[in-house]
């Protein structure tokens, strides 16, 4: 086995510190010794995200224009919370209901991702929410305009492969969700 070192930081600034984006430079120090000296990295808050399922045995996805890639995209519902004021459980049932209009009592944690590790400082929390029901209509966020879809458990996997499904973070809490899910 390798004996891996972490990288030594050496400074660290804000370079852009904005409401929609922050963005540190950090000087490291490599174990080799190089030094690097404007790595950057994206600040990002953590996402929590519900894989919901109705009673009907059907997952609810929200299709949504994503402006950096300029398409629409079929998703788990989520959102972005601040762990100091709230849980990663509570923001997950919030984003689901704000979202969908679907209500669920609890959620079950199936895993934690890091979106991308080598640039972003993200956590996704990962929630399985089963038997959830519409409760009311969605209450959006002004940059949200999102359609509502159920797809059938049984259809999900030939959606992956035939790239209706591409989301990364997405793809992931449905693999590992399926583990988890009383048919």
């Amino acid at each position: 086995m390798i004996n891996l070192k972490k990288w030594k930081t050496l400074k660290s600034k804000m370079v852009l510190d904005h409401y929609w984006c922050k963005v540190r430079q950090d000087e490291i120090e490599l174990p080799n010794g190089k030094i690097i000296d404007d790595y950057f990295v994206n600040i990002k808050p953590d996402v929590a995200m519900v894989l919901p399922i109705t009673s009907s045995k059907e997952i609810i996805f929200v299709r949504q224009y994503r402006h950096a890639i300029g398409e629409f995209f079929l998703e788990l519902p989520a959102g972005n919370f601040d762990p100091t004021t709230e849980s990663a459980e509570v923001a997950a049932i919030r984003e689901l209901t704000e979202e969908t209009g679907y209500i669920t009592q609890e959620v079950r944690k199936i895993g934690v991702l890091y979106d991308k590790p080598s640039k972003d400082t993200n956590k996704i929390y990962l929630f399985l929410a089963e038997d959830v029901s519409k409760v009311g209509e969605q209450k959006l966020d002004i940059t949200e305009e999102i359609e509502v879809i159920l797809i059938p458990i049984e259809s999900v996997l030939e959606k992956i492969i035939q790239g209706e499904i591409s989301v990364a973070g997405t793809v992931a809490a449905l693999f590992l969700g399926l583990k988890f899910i009383t048919y």
